[in-house]
């Protein structure tokens, strides 16, 4: 039996709700020729967005970062997404380019931006979650210099070289290091390791994402945000990755086997609940 889900039908492009097959971009299109966009993934659970706020605040920021207009009308065109697509748990992706316009690098300002929704029904989950194994990515570092480590940028091109990275070695995913050869995040998600009993995670000065759970747990009080070295990792006692749609455990890291991998696996648990 095939318990893959179906794909998604009908998207949302440029204010109009349109079959998938029938979607189409401009070859010109700055999203696609300079990764000059950002995008949001968003959980949608009882049919219902989570965190949507939260979520247009930090696409607010980006449109600041990179000087693009500032969408307007989402959530409507989100609820009819999720509608025309009959979605009650899964995951939205919103897709905010600059839009096509003459080449070359600087925007010429004539732009119409485009905005992208999809709509992706939930997999059948695990409960809980089989454990993954990470490495430390050497192919690459996260540039914790950069404003682009600060928003959801379409450029992955850094967490595509980690993954290939870490695929390679049969790992799950990999840790990005900064270039200051501290811990940043992984190629998905932000990094939560313990240490001493302590839950830790890597400040938004040290190139990790001001990611959406990864707020959620700090409010909370269950984690503190410290620099973390090298040598912190490989003293870590456990690992979990967090991100919109998963808090997942890690079982090794570097090939290590982490001692504390049923405390990983409650604590994440709790984290997906919170």
């Amino acid at each position: 039996m095939n318990n893959e889900p179906p794909p998604p039908s009908i998207v949302w492009l440029n204010g109009a709700l349109i079959p998938l097959d029938q979607a189409a971009i401009s070859p010109a299109d700055r999203g696609f020729l300079l990764a000059d966009g950002l995008f949001e993934t968003i959980q949608v659970t009882h049919g219902s967005p989570r965190n949507l706020p939260a979520h247009l605040r930090r696409l607010a920021v980006g449109c600041e970062v990179l000087g693009l207009a500032q969408p307007e009308g989402i959530p409507d065109a989100l609820t009819a997404t999720l509608h025309a697509n009959g979605l009650s748990e899964g995951s939205a992706r919103i897709t905010w380019t600059r839009g096509a316009g003459p080449r070359g690098l600087l925007p010429a300002g004539t732009e119409r931006p485009t905005l992208l929704i999809t709509a992706t029904p939930a997999t059948p989950a695990q409960a809980p979650p089989a454990p993954w194994s990470v490495i430390t990515c050497r192919a690459t570092r996260r540039n914790e210099l950069s404003p682009l480590s600060q928003i959801k940028s379409l450029n992955y091109g850094d967490g595509l070289l980690a993954r290939r990275e870490a695929a390679a070695q049969g790992a799950n995913d990999a840790l990005l290091l900064n270039t200051a050869g501290r811990l940043a995040e992984s190629s998905i998600a932000t990094v939560f390791i313990r240490r001493n009993g302590v839950w830790l995670t890597p400040p938004t000065s040290e190139g990790a994402l001001a990611g959406i759970r990864r707020s959620l747990v700090l409010a909370a009080g269950w984690a503190c945000e410290s620099p973390l070295s090298q040598d912190d990792l490989a003293q870590a006692e456990a690992v979990v990755l967090t991100s919109t749609l998963m808090a997942q455990p890690i079982s090794h890291l570097d090939h290590r086997p982490l001692t504390a991998l049923p405390d990983a696996q409650a604590w994440a648990a709790a984290v997906r609940a919170l």
